[in-house]
């Protein structure tokens, strides 16, 4: 339909110009008509029912003179603006074009905060030379590397004065980056755990619903596929922080960090029995609540029923 309605509105336009309403010729068919032509301007043919070829491919002309908007005629703050939108291979285009634009320092250091949220060297002076160009090159280079092997990959953003040799500040980069092979990052993490426990304080998870602070928690620190000892240390962890983050939500419903840990283990087995293929007796509302409160008396019943309905509806913890 909307083909249509541009056809009708262009068939007016060219009706209102003269022309009739059959289209314009082929590139092809009107490079032949022009090159017939040109010996003897004054004596145009219409074809076509009427269509001027010549005046077809002199606006075809004008038009290709034209080319692209010149970026450097626009108000900076636009041409900053349509740059921003670019990712790092396209601005690198962008440079050969529009040197001094795309060359902004501005622009790159976006870049380089959009992706890799916290350095410590954004909070120092920079050194002679400095350049978020440079920078976002080196915080490519060293994404990679972690991605291959984590410590040397750490090793290299540390020798570029990149990250402090700080648990603190090696936990804030893997909190704001997103670029780090999860597989990778939890094998360094199951190693690091003075980073890990820096890593869990960065989460905040007040006045949040256990189930989607445990799914929030398990997007930045990956589950291990198997049970074990680095799954129990999760869960322990989480659960003194998520007690941390609600003292008044743990005082209302008599909640100790062992009891959280205790409904943490219960969502995740009750996530692998609702979403298993392997499993064919699901396990039901009424079987949770039962199994749950054996395991932790105080609990009520109706927060525990709300429980297994987040699961039933949302879906997985830690998918």
């Amino acid at each position: 339909m909307g083909q249509g309605l541009w056809r009708v509105a262009r068939n007016q336009q060219l009706q209102h110009q003269g022309y009739s309403g059959q289209g314009y010729l082929t590139r092809e068919h009107g490079r032949r008509i022009a090159t017939n032509n040109v010996s003897n301007t004054s004596q145009r043919k219409q074809a076509q029912g009427g269509i001027d070829i010549y005046h077809l491919l002199k606006t075809r002309k004008s038009k290709e003179q034209e080319g692209f908007i010149n970026l450097e005629m626009l108000p900076p703050e636009l041409s900053f603006t349509i740059l921003s939108y670019l990712n790092a291979t396209d601005l690198c285009l962008a440079s050969c074009v529009w040197q001094d634009l795309a060359n902004d320092e501005l622009l790159w250091q976006g870049l380089c905060k959009s992706t890799w949220g916290h350095c410590s060297i954004y909070n120092k002076n920079p050194p002679l030379g400095f350049s978020f160009r440079k920078l976002y090159m080196q915080l490519d280079e060293g994404s990679l590397t972690f991605n291959a092997n984590p410590d040397e990959g750490v090793n290299y953003f540390m020798s570029k004065g990149i990250l402090d040799d700080s648990p603190k500040e090696i936990a804030k980069f893997i909190f704001c980056t997103r670029t780090l092979n999860w597989k990778k990052l939890r094998i360094y993490l199951d190693e690091r755990r003075d980073v890990l426990d820096d890593l869990v304080t960065l989460h905040n998870f007040r006045n949040q619903f256990l189930p989607n602070a445990l799914r929030e928690f398990f997007r930045h620190i990956h589950a291990p596929e198997e049970r074990g000892e680095y799954l129990e240390t999760l869960i322990t962890k989480f659960s003194h922080r998520f007690c941390a983050c609600n003292p008044d939500l743990m005082r209302e419903l008599g909640l100790s960090p062992d009891a959280v840990y205790v409904l943490c283990y219960s969502l995740i087995l009750l996530s692998i029995d609702l979403t298993s293929p392997h499993v064919k007796n699901k396990m039901s509302k009424r079987e949770f609540i039962r199994n749950t409160r054996r395991a932790a008396q105080n609990i009520s019943e109706d927060f525990v029923g709300h429980l297994y309905d987040n699961i039933y509806l949302i879906g997985h913890v830690a998918a």
